[in-house]
């Protein structure tokens, strides 16, 4: 019998547009403990460390700033047991929604809109 694999979102399969050269991404460090991460993921940076994680819905004590979106992290991660660096898209790109990854927290339309309009402010445009 045939093993049924499920493949993950691509990398970078959810850029529609990017600004030329690197200026749209930028190498981040992902937190130890976020776990596996998919490509498309939409990320906020923890203010006191700096490092970024899956932006929840609202602020999580000890991870105060992740709350608001401002990159998708462009490559599939493991960070469960350590920080690992990353490329994000960061400004300047236009994503397609569908492919977008929210944390489980972000699980309506009006939080997911609201993740949208705070990527917006970064110059990340969901189509």
């Amino acid at each position: 019998m045939l093993e049924t694999k499920t493949e993950g979102a691509r990398n970078l399969a959810f850029v529609l547009s990017e600004g030329n050269g690197k200026i749209s991404r930028d190498v981040v460090t992902i937190a130890s403990g976020a776990g596996k991460l998919e490509a498309g993921t939409v990320l906020g940076r923890i203010t006191a460390s700096e490092n970024y994680i899956a932006s929840p819905e609202a602020e999580v004590v000890g991870k105060e700033g992740a709350e608001t979106a401002m990159a998708v992290l462009a490559y599939r991660v493991d960070a469960t047991s350590e920080d690992i660096e990353a490329v994000v898209i960061a400004r300047h790109a236009e994503v397609k929604e569908p492919m977008l990854v929210f944390d489980a927290s972000v699980d309506n339309a009006s939080k997911i809109a609201a993740k949208l309009e705070q990527l917006s402010a970064a110059t990340i445009i969901a189509r």
